[in-house]
């Protein structure tokens, strides 16, 4: 009996904690970089890419994305300790320590290397310089306002590294979905940013919203989100592919477009249009480009 009540005590710990490493980086926002990797990754091999780089792929993201944001919350613990916004966040209240952050960033650090190593010597030779590039955006607010567009470069990594995934190479069409992704992100984090306007202002961290104010940060988010979608046009184009992958293109920019127009009539929308919208938009590309593949 008594060793059923320790087993379960473990258990519920063993839970507990992988909710609280849930809460540091909240895996479920994976969405946002997933859906573009295998985009890249269908179109380089013009249709199935096999179940091998379909595993290797997701762990090489997951991995990625989850060093990358042990990072930013290791870095970030006296920054999120101020904000009410995100001052309950497990990087700050205890429930994770700075060692075992600092573990777990270890730990996917490793995991990405030698996932790139079964990839091919393209995707190993780039890995250790790619997590430079993901760690690096944790401190780039600190002494530049071009912060959102790194957080945009970090994630648009993603399509690179799922071509050179599948031909260990990097074609045009490649950049120009890279790029799509890169404004697309910079111009959602600028709405998101929003939020932490005042604050940043206080704690003079550097953001677009705390130096220029709500209204250019607006225009600048739409005007990053129609490079967005020009670029994702340019990339169908470049990758001579058919009708549904214009749809996805040319949709992409309503998605946005409501994106908009929810922050712009009601700051509390925000979290809806960040979390919700980009990853309908994610998943609907996705669909899209593998239909388009389909039908050829």
């Amino acid at each position: 009996m008594r060793q059923k009540i320790v087993t379960g005590w473990n258990v519920e710990r063993l839970i507990k904690k992988a909710k609280d490493f849930n809460e540091l980086v909240m895996f479920e926002h994976s969405i946002f970089s997933l859906p573009f990797i295998f985009i890249a990754m269908v179109v380089a091999a013009d249709g199935w890419f096999g179940f091998e780089l379909l595993f290797l792929g997701i762990l090489a993201a997951l991995s990625a994305r989850n060093f990358a944001m042990g990072v930013n919350r290791y870095a970030d613990r006296d920054i999120d300790a101020k904000n009410p916004r995100t001052a309950n966040r497990p990087n700050v209240d205890g429930r994770l320590g700075k060692n075992t952050i600092l573990l777990f960033i270890a730990a996917n650090a490793v995991a990405f290397i030698v996932v790139a190593y079964f990839i091919n010597s393209l995707a190993f030779a780039l890995s250790v310089p790619i997590l430079i590039l993901l760690g690096a955006y944790s401190y780039f607010k600190r002494f530049s306002s071009l912060a959102h567009i790194f957080l945009g470069l970090t994630l648009g990594l993603a399509p690179i590294a799922g071509v050179i995934a599948v031909s260990a190479a990097i074609p045009l069409w490649a950049v120009l979905l890279s790029l799509g992704v890169i404004f697309w992100v910079a111009g959602f984090d600028l709405l998101y940013s929003l939020q932490d306007m005042e604050f940043d202002k206080e704690e003079g961290l550097h953001s677009i919203p705390s130096k220029y104010g709500a209204e250019a940060t607006l225009f600048i988010s739409a005007l990053f989100h129609a490079l967005a979608v020009l670029f994702w046009l340019l990339f169908v184009w470049a990758a001579h592919l058919g009708f549904f992958a214009y749809v996805a293109a040319i949709g992409s920019g309503f998605v946005l477009a409501y994106e908009q127009y929810l922050v712009r009539k009601d700051f509390t929308q925000i979290d809806r249009a960040f979390f919700t919208v980009n990853g309908y938009l994610g998943i609907a590309f996705f669909a899209l480009i593998v239909l388009d593949r389909m039908v050829i």
